[in-house]
């Protein structure tokens, strides 16, 4: 049985030298070329911008979060309206979470805060409590509980009718104990039996399924998981779970991962979008990455600049006053194109929402364009000479 018709996924490796492949997801709304970034349209929008102007900066994909609209709208009127797609005006491949991370932000926090160790450890056991059967938690919306189950995650995500989907797992963080994470990532394997049980129940062949990895930081574990996950007839796999205290141990945590996976399905990094993140995945053999990161930090006055220290500038400070420079001198985006950093510093600190919609189009076509770089540089073998660029030396942006 092909539980996948309608989704292909093709590839190449290019280089001797590392892991990197250039390849092609198919699915009914359009193919992505990869790598690829996913871009975050959490509650079915990009804050500050719409959908024809993330579509213009020449995106390949998006994602809409299942936790938060299940909570609001709820799924079925977003099904009522002929799903995701056609409620937000996105016509390209989209893909949509379980909602397993958001219920572990909810008792621990986020894996940013964590691999950026300024994690608060705080007891929230009254507000999410994880059993074999699901996870219960209370809505931030209303204070109603609700139980959130690896059927139901499938069915709300059916509803919203995403091409590409997930299975519902538990998100452990790095401070819990091997044998918590063990037990963690054996019921998360169960749940993810139980989500492609009721997946093929309702397949219409118009969505694949996800698998995700767990394990935590433990070698054993994650070659357990990964085993576990080969078994199974996922359409792609992704890397979930803790991914430790430091970027260091986090690249050795998917090092662990990636050569025992079978190479033709996608493979997906969840939550990671840093620029040297993203090399080193490359790097490794990851297909595509998503986080809130680009447009987050857009809202706070922060540009991404190729070959900035840190990977970015904050308009927000004094020397941009009267900068007449666009934020980036190569970027065709509308800010660049436009507008000075002055007069965006100025935005900024009159509080005008047009800083914020400009900003956010920016860091969006950086994104975009380094990707587009980054399959460029996989096609020529030049990976190492790309990353150089990118990622630069100096602060004299």
């Amino acid at each position: 049985m092909n539980r996948y018709p309608h989704f292909s996924f093709t590839y190449q490796k290019t280089s001797q030298k590392h892991a990197g492949r250039l390849g092609v997801l198919t699915t009914p709304h359009g193919s992505l070329k990869t790598p690829a970034f996913i871009f975050c349209a959490t509650k079915a929008a990009i804050k500050a911008v719409s959908i024809k102007q993330v579509e213009a900066c020449d995106t390949q994909i998006i994602l809409s979060n299942t936790y938060h609209l299940m909570l609001q709208p709820g799924s079925k009127l977003v099904k009522q309206m002929g799903g995701l797609h056609q409620f937000c005006g996105w016509q390209g491949p989209m893909l949509t979470d379980s909602g397993g991370f958001q219920i572990f932000s909810l008792g621990h926090g986020s894996v940013a805060d964590e691999i950026k160790g300024t994690r608060r450890y705080t007891n929230r056991k009254s507000t999410v409590k994880i059993s074999e059967e699901g996870a219960l938690f209370t809505s931030y919306i209303d204070g109603k509980k609700h139980l959130l189950t690896p059927e139901k995650s499938i069915e709300i995500q059916r509803d919203l009718g995403a091409d590409l989907i997930v299975v519902f797992d538990e998100c452990t963080p790095f401070h819990v104990d091997k044998s918590y994470t063990a037990s963690s990532m054996r019921m998360s394997h169960r749940w993810a039996l139980r989500s492609l049980e009721e997946f093929d129940r309702g397949n219409d062949g118009k969505q694949a399924l996800y698998g995700i990895i767990q394990g935590g930081v433990y070698q054993d574990l994650r070659k357990e998981s990964v085993d576990f996950i080969n078994d199974q007839d996922f359409f792609g796999i992704a890397v979930g779970g803790s991914l430790g205290a430091s970027k260091e141990q986090m690249y050795d945590v998917v090092q662990m991962v990636l050569p025992r996976l079978k190479p033709e399905r996608p493979v997906h990094l969840l939550g990671i979008g840093g620029v040297r993140d993203i090399f080193s995945g490359v790097r490794q053999g990851i297909d595509t990455f998503d986080c809130v990161h680009p447009t987050r930090i857009a809202r706070h006055g922060w540009a991404l600049v190729k070959g900035a220290t840190k990977e970015r500038i904050n308009l927000m400070n004094t020397r941009f006053k009267d900068d007449p420079r666009p934020i980036e001198e190569n970027c065709s985006c509308e800010a660049c194109v436009t507008y000075s950093r002055a007069y965006i510093h100025h935005l900024l600190k009159a509080k005008e929402i047009l800083a914020l919609q400009l900003v956010t189009l920016h860091n969006i076509t950086y994104m975009n364009r380094l990707m587009a770089a980054i399959r460029q540089a996989l096609e020529t073998d030049l990976l190492d000479e790309e990353e150089k660029q990118w990622l630069g030396n100096s602060d004299d942006n």
